[in-house]
C-alpha cells in the first residue's frame, strides 16, 4: 500500500510504484549499495546489474531485480535490496520529494545451474564444485598468483576471465574488459554469475527446430527412431560461453552457456499461442540422456494453479516436443494498452507471462529455466466515441471525447488551423475537464460557449441555427511516445434564429427598402435578379446603397432598370422593386422582399412653358418581348432620345411629330401617342396615348400705332434666387458629400466634381451662367491668393489642369437642365516661395 508495494516471487523482487502518487511527474530510480551510495538506475546499468524497469497501461511503473544483482545483500536465504526514488513535478528535478524503500525476499534452493531470461538481459548462474583433491592441496604464497597472472586476484576464489565461443573465433576478455563491454559477472561463496544485455556483441540469433528438438529428446529416452525433418524453428538469442575462476593454485572452467527465446508466439482466433522448445542445444553440449523435472507458468512473476489457469481459460502443453501456453485475447491478468498503427488509434492487449522449466540430464543434474516474457496481441483498431451534450440553458456546446485508456494523454487541440496548448485552450474559450471512471479509464470533456469565435454558425430554416464545433484533438501514449489525432466535429441545432426583416417605403421619386439585419444573415449577399449588388453596381445604375451594421438601405429611382411596372392606368402605376437575400457560399436564396408603390402617370410626361414635352413610356409586365428602341411617335420619324432595356424617352416640340391640337374656352390640349410597330407591318400593337393642356388666358382687342423703339436690351432684374454649389463624389454626378463627411479630404490632381444648380424659382424661362469661379486659402472669398477656376465664364488659360464643363441632361432629379452647370477641376493647394500653405 502507499507510493510502494512489493511482492517475492522466487529469486526475483517486484516492487510497483502506484500511479496514484507518481502520475504526471519526473523520477529518477537510484540503487544504494551495501556502503550507502546511490547509483543512478538507466538502461545499460539496468541490464547489466539485473534489474527490470516497465510500465503498465495503468501508470504505474514496476522495477524488478534479480537475487543475484548487483547492488544485493545475500544473508544465508535472504536476499536484500535498498532503492531510492525522487520525484518532481519539473525535468530539472528541482524541488523533489525523496521516497527510500529496503525489501528482502527469500530465495529458493539453487538448483546446480539456473537460467532467467528477462525483459533486458539474461542471466546465467551455475553451482561451482572443487574437486576435492585440490581442497586438499594448499598454497603457501598467495601472493605469486600476481606474479604469474597479474589480472587475478589475491582472494581465495574469483573470476579471472571469460572465453565467448562464436561460430569464427574464440575470443577471451578479462573481468574488466567484460565489465566495460557491458557484461555482469559475479561470485559467491558457491556460484558464478553472467548476465548479457541482449544488445551484446556476442550474443548471436540462433534459430532452434521444435520438431527436430523432440527427435533428439526422444533419442535421448533411448529412442533409436531416427527421421528427415524440416520444420520452422523458433529464434533464440544465445551467448555461448566459457567462464575461468581461480580457486587457490588451480584454475577452473564453467560452461556458462545461456539461451532465451526471442520469438515463438503465434495468434489463432483470437488466442495467443507461445510455444518454447523443451530441448535447447545450445544448452544441451556433452548431455547425453534429458529428463523432464517440472513445467510451472503464470503471469507477472506469480505461478498459477492448475484450477486458477482453468479459470481464467489458460491452457498449459507439456508436450513432448515443446511447451506450449494457450492465453484468450482479453484475459484476466492482462491488460490492454494504447497503440498507434499509421496514424489509426488502437490497443493491443499484454501479458506478462511467466514459464519455469526444470529437467535432469546427465552433465548438470538438475537445471532451471526461468523465462518472463511480455507478449502483445496484434494490433486492433479503435473507434474514439464523441458525445455532444447541449447545454442550452447557459449556451454552452459540452462535447465528451473517450474513453480511453490511462496511458492516453492530451496535450493540445487545434482551433481554426492553430495547435493550442491545452492549459492554453482556456484563451480561446475552451475549458478541457479530465473525467476518470471506476475501471481507470477516462474521457475529456469539451465546453465551448455556442457564441466563441471559433464556433461556426450556420442558417438551417425556419428558426433553425446549426452550431458547429470544429476542432482536433492531439494525444499522446506513454511511455511510447506515439501521438494520434481525433477530429472533433459537433453538430447542435438551436432555435434562436432572427431572420431580417425589411420595411418599403417611397417619396415620390424613389422606392426605399430598409433591411434590419438578424442573427443569420452576416455572409448573406443582396441581388437583384440574378446579378450581385455590390457598391459599384449600385453606383452604376444610381442606386444609393447603405450599410451601418444594423440596418441595410436600398434606394433606386422611380425610372431604374431593375424596377417592375404594372396596373397602367389614367390614375396611378405600380412601380416594385424586388431583392433576394443569397447566401454568400452556396448562393441558395434565403429571403426575398419586394417594395410597391403607387405613382401618378404624371410623373412620365412634362409639359414645359415653351411648348416641349418630355415623355418616358414604360415597358410594363408581361410586355418582355417589346423592344423599347423601335417605339416612335405618330410621326414614325420621331424617335426616342433616351433609351433603356425597360423605358423610352421622346423630347419634341408641340408643333411636331404629328402632334395634334384642341380648343375650348379654357384650354388648348395637345395630343400624341406612343406606338410599337412589328418590322413590316403598319398596324401598332402597342398604342400609348399622351397628352399636354395649356390655359387659355382672356383676350382683348386693343390699337397701337407702330413707334421707332431703341434697340432691345438686357435689363438688370432684381429678386431672390436660390442657389446651391455642391461636391459630387463621382463623374455621375449621383451622390453629393453631404454636410457630416466635410472637410474632404482629396490628394493633388484628384478630380473635383462641382454642381452649381438654381434652385429658386422654377421658371422655365431663366438660364444659369457661371461668370467668374475661384478658390481662395480660407473662407474667405474676398481673401489672398486667390486662384482663378472660370474667368468671364470660360476656363482659365493660366492653369495646365484646364477647367472641364459636363453637359447636364434632362433626368427625373434634373427637371430643368438649363438650370445646373457641372465643371470638374483637379486639387491644388496653394504655395508660397517652395512652402505649402495649407496641406
Amino acid at each position: 500500500t502507499g507510493p510502494m508495494s512489493l511482492e517475492c516471487s522466487g529469486n526475483i523482487l517486484r516492487i510497483t510504484l502506484s500511479a496514484e502518487y507518481f502520475e504526471d511527474k519526473y523520477l529518477s530510480l537510484f540503487v544504494i549499495d551495501q556502503s550507502g551510495t546511490a547509483w543512478e538506475l538507466d538502461e545499460a546499468m539496468a541490464a547489466q546489474c539485473g534489474y527490470t524497469v516497465t510500465y503498465t497501461t495503468w501508470r504505474s511503473i514496476e522495477f524488478h531485480a534479480s537475487a543475484l544483482s548487483c547492488h544485493s545483500l545475500l544473508e544465508k536465504d535472504v536476499f536484500t535490496v535498498t532503492i531510492q526514488i525522487k520525484v518532481s513535478h519539473t525535468p530539472d528535478m528541482s524541488n523533489a520529494t525523496t521516497y527510500l524503500k529496503s525489501a528482502s525476499c527469500h530465495y529458493d534452493p539453487w538448483s546446480p545451474r539456473e537460467l532467467t531470461c528477462e525483459s533486458n538481459y539474461m542471466e546465467v548462474s551455475v553451482r561451482r564444485e572443487v574437486p576435492q583433491t585440490i581442497k586438499n592441496f594448499a598454497q603457501d604464497e598467495p601472493e605469486d598468483w600476481t606474479h604469474i597472472f597479474p589480472e587475478t586476484k589475491a582472494e581465495e576464489a574469483s573470476i579471472w576471465q571469460i572465453v565467448f565461443h562464436q561460430p569464427e573465433e574464440k575470443r577471451a576478455l578479462l573481468v574488466s574488459n567484460a565489465w566495460s563491454a557491458g557484461y555482469g559477472l559475479n561470485a559467491t561463496d558457491s556460484r558464478v554469475l553472467l548476465r548479457v544485455p541482449y544488445t551484446a556483441a556476442q550474443v548471436q540469433l540462433v534459430e532452434v527446430g521444435v520438431l527436430l528438438l523432440a527427435q533428439q529428446a526422444s533419442r535421448l529416452c533411448r529412442s533409436n527412431q531416427i527421421r528427415s525433418l524440416q520444420d520452422q524453428g523458433i529464434t533464440f538469442s544465445v551467448l555461448r560461453s566459457s567462464t575461468f575462476y581461480k580457486y587457490q593454485w588451480v584454475i577452473l572452467m564453467l560452461d556458462t552457456a545461456v539461451a532465451c527465446p526471442v520469438d515463438g508466439v503465434d495468434y489463432m482466433n483470437k488466442t495467443i499461442i507461445w510455444t518454447v522448445p523443451k530441448y535447447i542445444p545450445p544448452l544441451s553440449a556433452g548431455v547425453t540422456s534429458f529428463k523432464d523435472v517440472l513445467v510451472e507458468a503464470g503471469v507477472n512473476l506469480r505461478k498459477l494453479s492448475a484450477k486458477e489457469m482453468t479459470s481464467r481459460k489458460y491452457v498449459l502443453l507439456n508436450e513432448l516436443k515443446a511447451i506450449k501456453m494457450k492465453i484468450p485475447i482479453g484475459a484476466e491478468g492482462g491488460y490492454y494498452k494504447t497503440s498507434v498503427s499509421n496514424g489509426q488509434l488502437g490497443i493491443k492487449y499484454t501479458i506478462n507471462l511467466f514459464l519455469e522449466h526444470q529437467w535432469e540430464d546427465n552433465k548438470w543434474r538438475l537445471t532451471k529455466h526461468t523465462i518472463i516474457k511480455e507478449i502483445e496481441a496484434p494490433f486492433e483498431q479503435a473507434e474514439v466515441a464523441i458525445t455532444n451534450n447541449l447545454n442550452l440553458s447557459v449556451r454552452l456546446m459540452n462535447v465528451t471525447v473517450g474513453t480511453f485508456l490511462p496511458d492516453v494523454e492530451l496535450v493540445n487541440l487545434t482551433i481554426e488551423g492553430v495547435p493550442v496548448a491545452v492549459p492554453e485552450a482556456v484563451q480561446h474559450g475552451y475549458l478541457i475537464h479530465r473525467t476518470r471512471y471506476a475501471n481507470g479509464s477516462k474521457a475529456y470533456v469539451i465546453e465551448v460557449p455556442l457564441d466563441a469565435p471559433s464556433i461556426k454558425k450556420e442558417y438551417m430554416r425556419e428558426d433553425l441555427r446549426a452550431y458547429t464545433l470544429n476542432v482536433t484533438l492531439t494525444f499522446v501514449t506513454y511511455p511510447s511516445s506515439e501521438t494520434f489525432v481525433v477530429p472533433v466535429i459537433a453538430l447542435s441545432a438551436v432555435k434562436d434564429a432572427v431572420l431580417p426583416s425589411a420595411r418599403g417605403f417611397c417619396d415620390g421619386v424613389n422606392l426605399h427598402l430598409l433591411i434590419a439585419h438578424g442573427n443569420v444573415d452576416q455572409n448573406w449577399l443582396p441581388f437583384i435578379s440574378d446579378q450581385h449588388l455590390t457598391q459599384e453596381a449600385a453606383q452604376k445604375y444610381n442606386y444609393i446603397l447603405r450599410d451601418n451594421g444594423t440596418h441595410l438601405a436600398i434606394s433606386v429611382p422611380f425610372l431604374s432598370p431593375h424596377v417592375s411596372y404594372e396596373g397602367f392606368h389614367t390614375s396611378a402605376i405600380k412601380a416594385s422593386f424586388y431583392l433576394t437575400l443569397k447566401d454568400g457560399i452556396t448562393l441558395a436564396q434565403r429571403r426575398y422582399f419586394s417594395v410597391s408603390c403607387i405613382f401618378s402617370p404624371s410623373e412620365l410626361i412634362q409639359c414645359l412653358p415653351n411648348g416641349t414635352v418630355i415623355i418616358t413610356a414604360i415597358k410594363l409586365v408581361g410586355g418582355e418581348d417589346l423592344d423599347t428602341a423601335l417605339l416612335v411617335l405618330r410621326d414614325r420619324q420621331c424617335k426616342p432620345s433616351l433609351v433603356t432595356e425597360k423605358t423610352a424617352t421622346f423630347k419634341f416640340n408641340v408643333n411636331t411629330c404629328g402632334t395634334s391640337r384642341k380648343f375650348n374656352s379654357t384650354t388648348m390640349t395637345y395630343e400624341n401617342e406612343v406606338l410599337y410597330f412589328r418590322p413590316g407591318n403598319d398596324t401598332p400593337i402597342h398604342q400609348l396615348k399622351f397628352l399636354c393642356s395649356y390655359a387659355v388666358k382672356q383676350t382683348d382687342d386693343v390699337q397701337y400705332e407702330s413707334k421707332k423703339n431703341p434697340p432691345p436690351s438686357i435689363k438688370p432684374g432684381f429678386g431672390c434666387l436660390v442657389l446651391s454649389l455642391k461636391l459630387f463624389k463621382e463623374k455621375s454626378y449621383s451622390e453629393p458629400y453631404q454636410e457630416s463627411e466635410y472637410p474632404v479630404v482629396k490628394y493633388l490632381r484628384e478630380a473635383l466634381y462641382f454642381e452649381v444648380e438654381l434652385r429658386q424659382p422654377k421658371d422655365a424661362r431663366l438660364d444659369l451662367n457661371l461668370d467668374n469661379c475661384w478658390a481662395t486659402n480660407s473662407q474667405s472669398q474676398d481673401s489672398l491668393p486667390q486662384w482663378h477656376i472660370l474667368i468671364h465664364g470660360c476656363e482659365s488659360n493660366t492653369d495646365s489642369y484646364r477647367t472641364v464643363f459636363h453637359e447636364v441632361n434632362y433626368s427625373l432629379r434634373v427637371k430643368f437642365p438649363q438650370h445646373l452647370k457641372r465643371f470638374e477641376v483637379r486639387m491644388l493647394t496653394f504655395v508660397q516661395d517652395t512652402s505649402l500653405l495649407h496641406e
